[in-house]
């Protein structure tokens, strides 16, 4: 995993704390304490709009110091809030507020998990910590995908083709078409496919045909599909010829 820290990290407490944070974002049983709760643990928001992120915890915890964290969607993790102070990456675009912060002019790169982590004693005097984490899914229709189809393949032969899409959030589901006829996810449910022996991933919009046939010749595109809309690539044309 790769950590990103906007200020020195020099001290004990904060290297124990980040430990935390990151046993915390890979799942690996640490379990929040200390009285700390994201009120809405999944917020939706689209590009451009603001959202508040709340982290309450209890009013008996005095000298409470509150961090929040960032882990983006390929595991970075970076300071939000810390030391009393929004980082240099958000003084300009978001706003701390009593136990919670808000995020203005949304943007895609804000995808990701958000931890609060509270430190302060409780009642008794002793030291507490404790956390809690909110999702921010920012909602992203899909860019026109590109469909990745072999122009000709070997009669008999293996033929994958991939529909590619990587600006969707959430992400985008896929459905192939051929000669503008979907093709369903099992061939032997269609007519029109009952003869193709083919499967076909939604999710990862990948069709593999395990034997080609003459009859899979065509035009071929696929459509990205999510929440926020749909978008459809160009069609491409596989031939099939003899082996």
């Amino acid at each position: 995993m790769k950590i990103i820290l906007n200020m020195e990290v020099g001290n004990k407490r904060l290297r124990v704390l980040l430990c935390l944070g990151i046993l915390y974002s890979l799942g690996l049983g640490v379990s929040a304490t200390g009285g700390v709760t994201a009120p809405n643990p999944v917020i939706e928001a689209k590009e451009g709009e603001a959202r508040d992120l709340q982290c309450t915890y209890s009013n008996s915890l005095t000298d409470a110091r509150v961090e929040w964290k960032f882990v983006n969607n390929d595991q970075e993790i970076s300071f939000v809030f810390y030391d009393g102070t929004l980082t240099a990456a958000y003084k300009n675009r978001a706003t701390a507020f009593h136990q919670g912060i808000r995020l203005n002019d949304i943007t895609r790169k804000d995808n990701g998990e958000y931890i609060c982590e509270v430190t302060a004693k409780d009642s008794t005097g002793s030291l507490t910590y404790g956390f809690d984490k909110i999702q921010l899914i920012v909602l992203v229709p899909p860019s026109v995908p590109v469909a990745q189809v072999p122009t000709s393949v070997t009669n008999n032969k293996v033929a994958q083709l991939s529909c590619l899409e990587m600006d969707s959030s959430p992400p985008a589901t896929f459905t192939w078409y051929k000669n503008k006829i979907p093709l369903p996810e099992n061939p032997k449910s269609s007519p029109a496919f009952q003869n193709s022996s083919y499967t076909v991933d939604p999710k990862t919009g990948v069709l593999t045909f395990e034997t080609v046939q003459k009859i899979d010749a065509g035009d071929y595109y696929c459509e990205a599909t999510n929440s926020q809309g749909k978008q459809t690539s160009a069609a491409v044309t596989m031939s099939v010829v003899a082996d």
